[in-house]
């Protein structure tokens, strides 16, 4: 008899991989980089050590981020990313397949959705399916969402925002923007090079945003941080001091495009489950959420409360395996326009 590998949920993220194995949870948690020989195509490193060589590279081998703003750029490097991940999770046991649910975003198109599905096909799943991202979101954050009540759910990834209001186990409306916590990475190298005449690379702009980054710098102490990098005007490297007020100058662009969005969807919330969410309040998921004071900002211009996800970066990711043990019961919804349309085509031998 045929053993069939484990059930996979996978966030298939701009900035980070999360893998979610049936009876163990989450595995593994690596961010969305491979290292490639250029010569031979052969891969040197996934996740953290090839993080580690952005940038860093020698001629010969080059690290490379294979999705941009939440869908893939890069095809093959996607496959052999998913691949590695997949084996891992897997046991690296060849014979036994497993079945694949990855996340996208709510605004991807067909053309891209079957990109995300043939990759995982590609990379060792016997069947893959897709579900979007803030139902994901939301089944991992613990969420009730198949109550006739409305549940919004804010999910700031790497490249993508999604916004979304549910209902009956389906999105009664949703925003998707391709804005998420790499576009506050590459304002902050913007920013830097603009004030300073200082080039830093897109991990150290990771750096200063994780470390010091405020969405409400008002409400908190300011924090200094060093930063190096290398001087425009003469070449050599160069030491400046950045502080928690410049660097929210730098992003504040980028929070008021997520926040008006998040108006722009409660503007076109029926009634009823707006005032479902005046109750509840807005739950914030993915690594956005951990900006800090970002919850606090979303409430002074919505007049609503904000609570952030338990853990909120493996939100989609466990959300993708709970949604495989529910396959059932998320296509019979009658009113769930997207995920049924979604599982069933995934549901082909792609």
């Amino acid at each position: 008899m045929l053993h069939m590998g484990a059930d996979i949920g996978i966030d298939l993220g701009t900035a980070n991989v999360i893998v979610n194995v049936k009876g163990k949870g989450v595995v593994l948690k690596e961010p969305s980089v491979v290292a490639i020989d250029k010569s031979s195509g052969q891969v040197i490193a996934v996740g953290s050590k090839a993080r580690r060589m952005l940038g860093r590279t020698p001629g010969n081998i080059v690290a490379i981020r294979p999705l941009r703003d939440g869908v893939i750029a890069d095809y093959d490097v996607t496959e052999k990313m998913l691949r590695y991940f997949i084996g891992r999770a897997n046991g690296n046991k060849i014979l036994f397949k497993p079945r694949v649910m990855v996340c996208i975003p709510s605004g991807v198109t067909g053309v891209e959705e079957r990109a995300v599905k043939q990759a995982a096909i590609q990379a060792g799943a016997r069947q893959a399916f897709v579900i979007e991202e803030p139902l994901a979101a939301a089944l991992g954050a613990g969420l009730d969402i198949a109550q006739p009540g409305g549940t919004m759910v804010v999910d700031i990834g790497g490249g993508t925002t999604d916004i979304a209001v549910l209902s009956l186990g389906g999105v009664v409306t949703s925003r998707s923007l391709r804005l998420g916590g790499d576009k506050f990475d590459e304002a902050i190298v913007k920013y830097i090079r603009r004030e300073f005449n200082l080039a830093i690379g897109e991990r150290t702009g990771e750096d200063i945003k994780v470390e010091i980054a405020n969405a409400c710098p008002d409400a908190a102490p300011v924090l200094n941080m060093q930063v190096r990098g290398r001087d425009l005007l003469n070449g050599l490297p160069r030491e400046i001091t950045v502080t928690s007020h410049q660097i929210h100058s730098a992003i504040n662009e980028n929070l008021s495009q997520v926040v008006n969005t998040v108006k722009e969807v409660l503007e076109e919330t029926p009634p009823e489950l707006a005032s479902d969410i005046m109750d509840k309040g807005i739950v914030l998921t993915g690594g956005g959420a951990l900006l800090q004071n970002i919850d606090m900002l979303i409430t002074r211009e919505t007049g609503l409360n904000v609570i952030i996800a338990e853990d909120p970066l493996s939100c989609v990711a466990l959300g993708t395996g709970r949604a495989l043990t529910m396959l059932d019961v998320l296509n019979s919804k009658p009113n769930n326009r997207l995920i049924s349309s979604t599982l069933k085509h995934s549901m082909n031998a792609v």
